[in-house]
């Protein structure tokens, strides 16, 4: 199966694997990943063997959220095009929760800003027993995607939404799954064999039966979410221009990346 440097693509039987490789900075997002990202969903989505995708990352963690050592603004300042940029990664939450093909997360290590969206975003979650999640955007004046803005208050209501997005706390897996944001905690170092697992049983059941089940329960929240997700690429684009973000960034790249 098609791979790229930065996401890999493999299959084991009739489950497709996705591996985010960016393991020296913790899987942080860029462009080149999030296009890539894209590819391995739809040629997973695409391939007639495969009836369940694991996403997972390399390394130390999951995924740690946007690259801010690669973050630039375009020198003219237009808003449009950031805009546009800003689809592009929201296309990555689409192609996991409207592909035909469930998508199970096998979380390690940090789940940060749209890492953590991408799991919300999963058919099913299994969450290692020290990886721990939170949003980073508002602390740095930007705005989360991935659509949760409509998928958090349906799941654990409008209050907590805002707390956990606006106070950036840091969440375990005890506090996820309480919440029905996580299917399963496991033991350290047993997150993706027990994804693998969960994605062997989905594959025995019926296609078309587990095709029509995802359909069933993503399809009639479809034009919720996408109106929620027009609203956040046009308030995380114009925050990717606002200069105090900007200020905020040249600091951070001026410390360097610690890591989590």
């Amino acid at each position: 199966m098609t791979a790229s440097p930065e996401v890999l693509l493999s299959r084991q039987g009739r489950v497709s694997v996705i591996t985010l490789n960016r393991p020296a900075c913790l899987n942080a997002i860029n462009e080149s990943m999030v296009q890539a990202f894209i590819a391995a969903l739809r040629d997973a989505n695409a391939d007639v063997a495969t009836a369940a995708i694991v996403l997972h990352g390399n390394g130390k963690a999951f995924c740690a959220g946007d690259d801010l050592t690669a973050h630039d603004v375009p020198a003219d300042g237009d808003e449009m095009a950031m805009r546009a940029r800003v689809d592009v990664m929201q296309q990555v939450s689409r192609e996991i929760m409207f592909g035909e093909k469930p998508v199970i997360a096998a979380v390690h290590g940090w789940a940060v800003g749209g890492g953590f969206e991408w799991t919300i975003n999963c058919d099913a979650v299994i969450w290692s027993e020290e990886a721990r999640a939170f949003f980073p955007e508002i602390e740095w004046g930007m705005f989360v995607s991935g659509g949760v803005t409509a998928l958090l208050p349906r799941l654990i209501g409008p209050q907590r939404t805002f707390k956990w997005i606006m106070g950036g706390e840091h969440l375990d897996g005890a506090a996820l799954q309480a919440a029905g944001l996580v299917t399963d905690i496991v033991p350290t170092g047993q997150h993706l064999e027990a994804a693998v697992a969960l994605a062997e049983l989905i594959a025995s059941r019926p296609t078309k039966a587990v095709r029509n089940l995802k359909r069933a329960i993503n399809l009639l929240e479809r034009d919720r979410i996408e109106a929620a997700m027009a609203e956040e690429t046009k308030s995380l684009a114009a925050s990717l221009l606002d200069a105090e973000v900007a200020e905020r960034v040249a600091g951070f790249k001026a410390r360097g990346s610690e890591g989590l």
